[in-house]
């Protein structure tokens, strides 16, 4: 059976909540444990740094995607057991839901939420059916999921739409979750 890797979005800041770090930290490991692999943004700063380290730490393999603009900024984490540079933000959103099995977003910014919904209304248009957690760490994405319910209330999307995303309060929820999704 082939190597399952799961594309995890996250934010290049660590956020006020030490919890973010701690989940990026935990999930990281339980990613390794489960002898999956990491594909992320490749940055070493941030949670996407923790996510990276703690996989790494326990033994994971690591699969880094960053474009060229944000290799100063996000510290490229080039020790990384593969490492890719690409032209623009788009080719890293592509290569990184291409190589994975499975998406996760923890707590982030703009750049965490860009990515969320472009696998999403991939999802929506059929380009992939691959599961999408959001882990909602200490409540931190209950404002989005309230937005999500407001665009099918208002008839924004389809009912369908909550139902392309699995929520998760906790990294061992979500590894849960993916051993039941990805079997």
């Amino acid at each position: 059976m082939p190597q399952k890797s799961v594309c995890v979005y996250c934010g290049s800041r660590n956020g006020a909540n030490p919890a973010y770090s701690q989940a990026a930290q935990r999930f990281g490991t339980l990613l390794a444990s489960e002898g999956w692999r990491l594909v992320y943004g490749a940055g070493d700063v941030g949670l996407m740094g923790a996510v990276a380290r703690a996989a790494q730490a326990a033994g994971g393999d690591t699969f880094g995607v960053i474009p060229v603009h944000l290799m100063q900024r996000e510290v490229g984490k080039t020790d990384l057991t593969r490492f890719v540079v690409t032209e623009t933000m788009h080719e890293r959103k592509k290569v990184m839901i291409m190589n994975a099995d499975a998406v996760v977003v923890l707590p982030g910014g703009p750049g965490s939420l860009d990515e969320l919904f472009e696998a999403l209304t991939w999802r929506q248009l059929g380009l992939h059916d691959k599961p999408i957690l959001v882990m909602n760490v200490d409540g931190y994405w209950d404002t989005l999921r309230a937005l999500l319910d407001q665009l099918i209330s208002q008839n924004f999307a389809e009912a369908s739409l909550a139902d392309f995303i699995t929520w998760v309060d906790t990294p061992d929820a979500a590894l849960a979750q993916l051993r039941r999704l990805l079997d």
